[in-house]
This record gives structure tokens, C-alpha cells and sequence, in this order.
């Protein structure tokens, strides 16, 4: 039974007791069940829009099933994430050291030497004098095997 019929079954229960109608108590509960039908009214409606809108939703997931075909190709050969390889720019992986979570960020932002964790809100700094002081030794290193080759020869 659904709540139109049920409403409907109480209503027949109330009038099958042949209550006086003038008394105060009878309104009450006629008012009660007056309520209640118009209550179950509205839920039925309100069943009928959620189906129309889960039917939309599900007409929409397909059409967007077809496009994400036609875009990606095959289902899986895309990352839902991050897609970095239609793109010329270079990423990288940044572990914030606050809370050991890994974020993507372009070059840009590593030029830039400081980022704000979107997960936590810590400031990640980025210091490359390092990377520069190693990397001169190794080339005086290379440019002098080059040098004594020559002075051999």
C-alpha cells in the first residue's frame, strides 16, 4: 500500500466509526487526516520529480560517457587527476614537508621559490643555490679533464 492508499484506508476507518462530528475531538482528527492526504500529495509529487530528475542525471551521465570517449578515446587512458601530457609545460611533484602530501606545480611556480600547501596552508620554499654550487664543481671538473687531454696531445 502506498501512503495515498493508506490515507485513504484511515479515512475509511474514521467515518466507519460514525463519530459525532460536532464534538471537538472528531475535528481534530478529521483535520489530522486531512493533513496527512495532503502531506502524502506532496510526497508522491515530490517522488514523481526526483525520478524525472534521477532519469536527466542518467541520460547526462551517458551523453558525457560518449564525449569522454570521443575526447580521451578508450576508458583509462587518461589520468581523472591530472592530465599533464597535452601539455608542452613541465610539472613537478612537490611533498610538502608539514603534512607529507604530494602536489603537482609548474615550472612557474618553482621559479616563483615559494608555494602555499593546498592541503595544510604551510609555505613550501624552493632553494636552488645548491643545485648551482653542485653543478659548477662538476663542470670546472669536466672542462679541466678537457684541458689536460689537450696539453697531452
Amino acid at each position: 500500500m502506498n501512503l495515498t492508499e493508506r490515507i485513504a484506508y484511515i479515512r475509511g476507518l474514521a467515518e466507519g466509526l460514525k463519530l459525532d462530528e460536532s464534538k471537538d475531538e472528531v475535528k481534530v482528527i478529521n483535520a489530522i487526516i486531512d493533513l496527512l492526504e495532503d502531506m502524502a500529495y506532496d510526497v508522491v509529487d515530490i517522488e514523481d520529480v526526483v525520478d524525472d530528475v534521477c532519469n536527466q542525471v542518467d541520460e547526462i551521465d551517458e551523453d558525457l560517457a560518449e564525449v569522454e570517449e570521443e575526447v580521451y578515446g578508450a576508458y583509462g587512458d587518461y589520468d581523472d587527476d591530472f592530465d599533464i601530457d597535452n601539455d608542452d609545460e613541465a610539472y613537478y611533484e612537490v611533498t610538502c614537508p608539514a603534512c607529507n602530501e604530494t602536489t603537482i606545480v609548474d615550472e612557474d611556480a618553482l621559479i616563483e621559490g615559494e608555494l602555499t600547501c593546498p592541503c595544510c596552508g604551510a609555505e613550501i620554499e624552493f632553494d636552488f643555490s645548491e643545485l648551482n654550487e653542485d653543478e659548477e664543481p662538476e663542470d670546472k671538473k669536466v672542462d679541466e679533464k678537457v684541458d689536460e687531454k689537450k696539453t697531452e696531445e
